[in-house]
């Protein structure tokens, strides 16, 4: 039995995916370009990672000889909570309130691909979660998940830009969907918007003046210059979406339980963490995205908005 574009999104709603397109397998020659200039800018920060496997970026055969389409999902995680705007608690960005994406979107590709391989054995398929050298914001705007928004996350018109991303690399054939124009217009909120000016230009984000990789994805300290600049946010920062107006009209609550902050709380207390153990904070966080932090990076983001 062939499968269709139908049972595709059939199969992927069931799952609780809410959004699904198909692109046909090309060179990312113009997405490189952009990336290969946002590298030479030096905004990638300390994310060397993203220097190397640019070959693979560009050309998704590097990774899977076989493709020919590429599947891409959105999973909605908006849940209408708001922080508690206190100077003894730390805000946590929305996509970490509750369990880690990763582990729950991985576990629903692999029912998805397993299910759509029982269909037709000659199915054959590999994916990935924001992980890998996988251009994922190029696969869903080509595949007509939304457009990137200026703030550089992908805006998708009926559910504004509060969704995970996820790619099937498949050696299957589809219909592919029409792509999005642009719809930002001359809207600059997310730009002025910024405590610490990191969107560099229009599609554009400065990592070393991001407050997301500042107290994530950053190893060493935050630099003084961003003192009284972080506006209360310990992990993440969620001001360019929080503003943009796709979102303010068009945000819709997720149907993902696991994605809605435990008891309401959307952020962690400074001496909280002051306190914590690394054995408090394993049993803790051992399925929340805060673990990428480590307990050492949370401990300095809280010290630097205290003092």
């Amino acid at each position: 039995m062939k499968i269709t574009n139908d049972i595709v999104i059939t199969k992927a709603k069931n799952l609780r995916f809410d959004l699904v397109g198909f692109s046909k397998v090309e060179v990312l020659n113009e997405e490189s370009d952009h990336l290969m200039e946002w590298l030479e800018n030096g905004y990638q920060a300390g994310m060397q990672y993203m220097e190397r496997n640019q070959e693979r970026r560009r050309d998704i055969r590097n990774v899977f000889a076989e493709a020919k389409s590429i599947i891409s999902l959105g999973m909605n995680y908006y849940t209408p909570f708001n922080h508690n705007e206190s100077d003894d608690e730390g805000k946590i960005s929305r996509y970490a309130w509750g369990k880690d994406y990763h582990i729950i979107i991985t576990n629903k590709l692999k029912i998805l691909e397993k299910e759509l391989a029982e269909i037709d054995s000659g199915f054959r398929s590999i994916s990935y979660v924001d992980t890998g050298p996988v251009m994922d914001k190029a696969w869903a705007v080509r595949a007509g998940l939304g457009w990137i928004g200026k703030h550089t996350n992908v805006i998708n018109p009926s559910i504004g830009s509060w969704f995970f991303i996820a790619n099937i690399i498949t050696n299957y054939e589809f219909s592919y969907s029409e792509m999005i124009t642009d719809h930002c217009g001359r809207c600059t909120a997310c730009i002025d918007a910024c405590p610490t000016n990191a969107i560099a230009d229009e599609y554009q984000v400065d990592a070393n003046k991001c407050i997301s990789y500042l107290t994530i994805e950053n190893k060493g300290e935050i630099p003084d210059s961003f003192k009284k600049r972080f506006e209360g946010w310990i992990f993440g920062c969620d001001i360019c979406q929080d503003v943009c107006p796709w979102n303010i009209k068009f945000s819709v609550e997720c149907r993902i339980e696991e994605f809605k902050p435990s008891g309401g709380k959307t952020g962690i207390g400074l001496r909280e963490i002051n306190e914590m153990d690394a054995e408090t904070f394993k049993a803790r966080f051992s399925e929340s995205p805060l673990k990428r932090a480590k307990l050492s990076g949370l401990k300095r983001n809280s010290s630097f908005l205290k003092d």
